[in-house]
């Protein structure tokens, strides 16, 4: 399913006004943060914009670079909080990219510690992806 930009709010917009339950788990002035619901990563995180004036990152940083610069900054926070130094920071950027969801938002993937203190992680990019 691909969810469009349009008059109705994101699903992202319905989260974030208590319409669809989900955890948030960090949350700014201008971004919040939930658990993706289908992890590719043992920690995967969807760092999103309180607006939804953006389909994607390309126009977010057109129209405003602070905002994603904040996107970045809270998506290190966030890996952070979960326990993670080193964490992927990926942005899908159009249906053929595997982005679902047209209201900007960026994937934090990271590994955890294994009890041996190694780190592990396994991510699955699969064509059609889910945003």
């Amino acid at each position: 399913m691909t969810e469009r930009v349009g008059t109705e709010p994101s699903v992202f917009t319905r989260i974030l006004h208590g319409e669809i339950p989900s955890a948030i788990v960090l949350q700014t002035d201008d971004v919040f943060v939930i658990r993706d619901i289908a992890p590719q990563a043992p920690v995967h995180l969807l760092v999103i914009p309180k607006t939804d004036a953006y389909a994607d990152v390309t126009e977010l940083a057109a129209a405003d670079p602070r905002l994603l610069a904040n996107m970045v900054a809270v998506a290190k926070a966030a890996a952070s909080q979960a326990g993670a130094s080193d964490f992927r920071l990926v942005f899908n950027t159009g249906a053929g990219a595997g982005q679902t969801v047209f209201h900007v938002h960026a994937h934090v993937l990271a590994a955890t510690a294994s009890p041996l203190g190694e780190r592990t992680m396994t991510l699955g990019m699969p064509d059609g992806e889910e945003a």
